[in-house]
């Protein structure tokens, strides 16, 4: 059995474990699940879907920390290090304790092979039953139906959204994608979609196995104005309550879920108003239209397929002007590229286009490919990573320019490396 005291020979193990990075199915991740029998009383609530899903557990966490409930939140992928996918009470998980975690996993699997996410995914389980928590949050990390979180059983199941990516594992279609989301649904228990249009697949499904299934604009919703927004449930009603920290227009949407799923819990995790309105004021989540203060303006996106990409370009031109936009874009191949590009384009007056690490990238030619595809007739450079691009941004844009970065996960992490580097 392997044995470290080091995070980073651990995860390089785990790596290695077996022999494709996805490999969707729930037989080896409930067996080793067994094995580990962790002890849990904590309330589970499940999260899924193509975008939103960071934010919405975000805001689940910070509402239910404000209520003084204890929380453990699993989240994926990571931006800086590897800590940031486990968090108890707002805290990352140390090295020490993942660790620890990760060696349960390794003694209890015994010799069947785990992925990289399955193994994450069953130590971050493990990590929280060492503690007397009252909920945890767990968020999906491909699909639903055959993604590893689904071998736990929640409470409550949220879909935020149906959007095309991941199709080569989910299907070319979006009623094909929201089978697969739907997945995550439990008989009988709540079940929640924040998608204002959802796909008749998941509907039908969560009829058909009973699911208690809540939809955003018939069982729940919002309204509002500049200052304000209200949120109207089944039984419900939140007033006066001030925007998420958390910026874009598109949070609202994110947040009136929260509350639709909180108000399935009432019974067992009763929220009062003010723990609502501080959870939403302090909620916290890098890389979601977040805007870095000082000037040129920088703004970080995680936005990887066209539906995000859509709504950076909303919330782009929402935020008033600057003479020139700098785009720092890195992509995975397997993404919707031209899809995602071409509604940004009208946004962006010079791209910067970077390489990525990894098999997964695609090359900066093919994103120049799309961005000239769209109809831009704006520079296009090519950088061998997102430092370098964002530096190249850094000493060309003027004062009053904005910077975005956007793409991936990967793009906007090697900028924030870039931005802490310079401080």
């Amino acid at each position: 059995m392997f044995a470290s005291d080091s995070l980073e020979d651990w995860l390089a193990y785990i790596e290695a474990q077996h022999s494709r990075p996805i490999a969707l199915g729930l037989e080896r991740v409930s067996q080793v699940l067994a094995a580990l029998a962790p002890a849990h009383r904590a309330r589970v609530i499940t999260v899924g879907g193509t975008n939103g899903k960071g934010s919405t557990c975000a805001m689940l966490e910070s509402i239910l920390h404000a209520a003084g409930y204890r929380v453990g939140l699993y989240t994926s992928p990571h931006l800086l290090r590897y800590n940031e996918r486990v968090r108890i009470d707002l805290r990352e998980a140390g090295d020490a304790e993942l660790c620890a975690a990760f060696a349960a996993v390794d003694a209890a699997r015994g010799e069947i092979p785990l992925t990289y996410f399955e193994y994450g995914t069953l130590a971050a389980w493990h990590l929280f039953g060492q503690q007397p928590l009252d909920v945890v949050i767990l968020e999906v990390g491909l699909g639903g139906r055959l993604d590893a979180v689904n071998a736990i059983e929640p409470d409550c199941s949220i879909v935020t959204g149906v959007a095309m990516d991941h199709m080569d594992y989910l299907g070319d279609t979006r009623e094909a994608i929201g089978f697969e989301k739907a997945g995550i649904y439990r008989a009988g228990k709540p079940a929640l979609c924040g998608d204002p249009d959802p796909p008749e697949s998941l509907v039908a499904h969560a009829r058909a196995i009973g699911a208690d299934l809540r939809l955003q604009g018939r069982d729940y919703g919002f309204s509002g104005d500049r200052t304000q927004w209200n949120f109207a449930g089944r039984a419900q009603r939140r007033s006066s309550l001030a925007y998420p920290a958390l910026r874009g227009a598109n949070q609202l949407l994110n947040a009136a879920t929260v509350l639709a799923a909180l108000e399935t819990l009432e019974d067992a995790l009763p929220v009062p108003m003010q723990s609502v309105r501080e959870g939403l004021l302090r909620v916290e989540l890098p890389a979601r239209f977040q805007v870095l203060p000082g000037r040129p303006s920088v703004v970080l996106d995680v936005a990887h397929n066209p539906q995000a990409a859509g709504v950076l370009a909303e919330n782009l031109a929402s935020m008033g002007f600057f003479p020139d936009t700098w785009a720092v874009c890195g992509m995975l191949g397997d993404k919707d590229i031209a899809g995602a590009l071409a509604l940004l384009a009208p946004r962006v007056d010079h791209w910067l286009l970077c390489a990525l690490p990894g098999p997964r990238a695609a090359d900066p030619a093919r994103l120049e490919a799309a961005v000239r595809a769209a109809g831009s007739v704006a520079p296009v450079m090519h950088f061998p990573d997102p430092e370098a691009a964002f530096a190249h941004a850094r000493k060309q844009a003027g004062e009053d320019d904005r910077i975005v970065a956007f793409g991936s996960f990967l793009t906007v992490a090697g900028v924030m490396r870039a931005v802490a580097a310079s401080r």
